[in-house]
Order: structure tokens, then sequence, then C-alpha cells
């Protein structure tokens, strides 16, 4: 068993750590991290790689043992954007546009609700003061929560949450990671910055 000690490490480390060892061939690792965000990036990486895990808290420390075999429900299976176009919308404020906030606000809250009258919609990436947005209820949350029961992967940064102080109030979406956000632009085959 390959033991990874990600007890204060700021995100992605923790996944890069994880991903390393499955790239050298470790087939069962026990991971150490100390934060929800880190927990639940570390989970869904494995998940995604094949892993089966269980997670552990004691003491503030989230105690991860993953084995390699069919993914568990606590370990998310990676969502497959298919062989059709990837639209990613990358939200970094809870406002649309600069001048009056509170136009700004109504006009995020139509934008969101206007979403899913786009084709090819895969996933909306929350950053930075967007991460509100999946914690502050009203009708851009409840847009965001249409998407995802429309099946649009929503991608919230779990940085950004804890910054916020946001991370027990979010309400829709994935706690992710710089990592998982980088490789979304990536697959992405278009990015809308609004």
């Amino acid at each position: 068993m390959q033991h990874i000690d990600c007890r204060g490490l700021a995100c992605p480390q923790p996944v890069i750590r994880c991903r390393e060892a499955v790239g050298s061939g470790a087939d069962d690792l026990a991971v150490q991290v100390d934060n929800a965000a880190a927990r639940e990036n570390v989970l869904r990486y494995l998940g995604n790689n094949g892993f089966s895990c269980a997670c552990e808290e004691k003491g503030g420390i989230f105690h991860i043992r993953a084995t390699r075999g069919a993914a568990t429900a606590d370990a998310p299976v990676a969502d497959d954007p298919g062989s059709g176009a990837r639209t990613l919308v990358l939200i970094t404020t809870p406002t649309l546009g600069r001048g009056d906030d509170a136009l700004g606000h109504r006009l995020m809250e139509t934008f969101l609700g206007t979403l899913p009258e786009m084709r090819n919609l895969w996933r909306v990436v929350l950053l930075n003061g967007g991460v509100r947005l999946s914690a502050t209820p009203g009708p851009a949350l409840d847009a965001l929560k249409k998407l995802a029961e429309n099946g649009v992967s929503i991608l919230v940064c779990g940085t950004c949450l804890a910054h916020y102080g946001l991370a027990d109030a979010k309400e829709v979406g994935e706690t992710s990671n710089m990592l998982d956000i980088v490789t979304s632009l990536d697959l992405a085959e278009k990015v809308i910055r609004p």
C-alpha cells in the first residue's frame, strides 16, 4: 500500500500527488487530507480512474483508502462529454458586466436562466466571486440547479469557496480544483466567458 500524506497541501496538490501515484502503477493507496474540498477532489479523481474508495474522518483528518477496482458511491464516475461539441461557460463574478451591481445581478440571473437554450452546453465552471452563485438563494441558484438537473456539469472552485467561507453553503455543483478546471478548459471545444 502506498501512503500519501497531503495534510496542509493547497489545491490541487493532493490530486496531483494521487495522479503521480496512479501513474506509477499504484493499486492500493492510503491518502490523508485535512479539508473537505481536498477529500471530494481526491475521491472524484480516484473514482474516475477506476479505484474503489472509502473515507473516514478522524480528528479533522480524512483518511481515504483506495483500491483499484469499480467506482463507489463515495467516488463519482467521470462524466463523458461524448463525441459532440463541448461548450464550457466560465463564470468568475456573481454579476454580468460592470457598472451597476443590481443590474449586473439581474443580467446574470437572466443569462443563467437562458443557458438551457444553448446547444452543446457541457460544463459551467464557477471561480472567484462566481462561486457565490452556487450558494446564494435566488433565481441564479435556481437556474444553476436546473442546469445540473438537465445534465450540465457544474464545477465550483473549492479554494474559492473556502476563501469566501461558503464551503458548507454550496447547494449545487461539484467542489473542484484547478487541475480539473484547467483540464476542462483544455477539453472544451468552445469557452464562453460572460
